[in-house]
């Protein structure tokens, strides 16, 4: 009969704890690449205003215009600042998710090595049990099989 892995409930537990980090990891990237998406959106925005600004610069602008014009590209460029401060962060956070998700993977495959080794020496030793009784069997039937049945 077959012995049952003993630590087939920390196989089981590294399982779950590796399949979250794997959850975890994905919602990290997802975060990271809207961090930087939104930067995206506002350097274009700024490019975009920038553009405009120029044309009507060309155009003739009053001194309050150009006032709004430069106050404004001035709180865009905050913002970009801010947002590429989040980017930072996000990608920090992505990066210690890649370190939990390894650590959680290596653990796992530790565990699910020396459970394959369980395995395969349960294989090996019933293998081994059934040659033995094979073996007995045949020593039997060669004695009975014997003509002064001695």
């Amino acid at each position: 009969m077959t012995k049952p892995f003993t630590l087939q409930p920390l196989l089981e537990l590294m399982q779950t704890r590796a399949d979250d980090a794997t959850k975890e990891l994905g919602r990290r990237i997802a975060a990271e690449q809207d961090t930087k998406a939104k930067l995206n959106m506002l350097v274009q925005y700024r490019d975009e205003y920038a553009e405009r600004f120029r044309q009507a610069a060309g155009q003739g602008l009053s001194p309050a215009s150009w006032r709004n014009f430069q106050e404004f590209i001035g709180r865009i460029d905050e913002a970009i600042a801010q947002q590429r401060v989040v980017v930072l962060t996000s990608e920090q956070h992505t990066a210690e998710g890649q370190a939990q998700w390894l650590t959680q993977h290596h653990k796992l495959k530790a565990i699910d090595t020396l459970a394959h080794r369980h395995l395969a020496a349960e294989a090996a030793r019933e293998q081994k049990q059934e040659q033995k009784q094979q073996d007995e069997f045949s020593a039997r039937k060669r004695l009975d099989e014997r003509p002064d049945g001695t």
